[in-house]
């Protein structure tokens, strides 16, 4: 009797799990808040502030800055989602979160992290067509296939996602429930399990393979054939306005994909446990591009300036 009670309640998905915030530096939590404080009001500011931007304005309702808004609300959920809670364990040590909080933000982290993959291929698509295709814009980029692309992206995003933590759910918690991170990750909560992880692990890495692999091949093969267009073009002033309007778009994959990809690098290659090193590149993996996001648009794209100088002065400040 006694062992078959221990089995049934090892398969209890537990009622809490703990976040362990950044292994070996609690002592340095406050100090370690006052970045990630900052910015997370730059992200909810200039997010904020861009979308408020492209919904009020006439001259900005383009297809380029429909997916620019798109990314700027992802980027908004993303930072809602994650940095109160750890500016909560960074400050109260409120380490304990509740088991379906923890599968929410699981989700919303994952889903609207491949959203954020998406929209970035779609502003890649909107560049190719603009510079590759410049007199078919209008036609192509209609706002039915705008408003198309964005749905397919959100789609896309959830149903990639949606089965995280229900996957998550189902695995038994025998052992201890302390996840090594600010955040709920998937891969994080299910080496927690003690039970088969193995369809876990592969769905998680098929889905890593295709979102990483797949949507930075077609952001390479764009930019590729937009750097063969722009080369034939007949003026060096006309090559430096089209590769101008590519700046903003390429520090942003950048922001993104890079803390991205050394974060899975050193989950495959590193240490098995949870360093400190580790826990910090997952962290700005999803405070980078939230953050800075809206200040490499703001800073590099005209007609955000001039919309915003209108504003915050009435008579007009020179964008240039």
């Amino acid at each position: 009797m006694i062992p078959m009670i221990l089995s049934n309640n090892s398969h209890l998905f537990p009622h809490t799990f703990f976040l362990a915030g950044i292994p070996g530096l609690a002592n340095a939590h406050i100090w370690i808040s006052l970045p990630f404080c900052f910015m997370f009001f730059l992200a909810v500011t200039g997010n904020g502030v861009l979308l408020f931007l492209i919904r009020t304005e006439h001259n900005l309702h383009q297809p380029m800055f429909f997916f620019l808004a798109m990314l700027s609300f992802v980027d908004l959920v993303l930072s809602l989602s994650t940095l109160p809670k750890m500016l909560a364990i960074f400050w109260f040590g409120a380490t304990a979160i509740s088991s379906h909080s923890c599968l929410a933000q699981m989700f919303f982290i994952h889903a609207f992290s491949a959203m954020e993959s998406g929209a970035l291929v779609a502003m890649a698509l909107d560049r190719f067509v603009a510079i590759c295709s410049p007199l078919r814009y209008s036609s192509i980029l209609t706002p039915v296939i705008v408003a198309k692309i964005g749905g397919l992206v959100a789609l896309r995003g959830v149903s990639l996602t949606i089965s995280f933590p229900s996957l998550a759910h189902r695995l038994p918690y025998c052992g201890s429930h302390t996840i090594a991170y600010t955040y709920c990750e998937h891969m994080a909560v299910v080496k927690l399990a003690c039970g088969a992880t193995t369809v876990d692990n592969l769905y998680a890495f098929a889905v890593a393979l295709f979102l990483g692999v797949g949507d930075v091949a077609f952001i390479a093969y764009s930019y590729g054939k937009i750097v063969r267009t722009v080369i034939h073009f007949p003026s060096s002033e006309a090559r430096a306005k089209a590769a101008s309007t590519c700046t903003a778009h390429v520090c942003v994959i950048i922001f993104f994909y890079g803390p991205g990809f050394l974060s899975v690098v050193m989950q495959r290659f590193g240490p098995p446990t949870a360093s400190a090193a580790k826990v910090i590149l997952a962290n700005l993996y999803l405070l980078f591009p939230p953050a800075l996001d809206p200040i490499v648009y703001g800073v590099k794209t005209k007609q955000i300036r001039e919309q915003l100088c209108k504003i915050l002065s009435p008579k007009g400040l020179d964008p240039t």
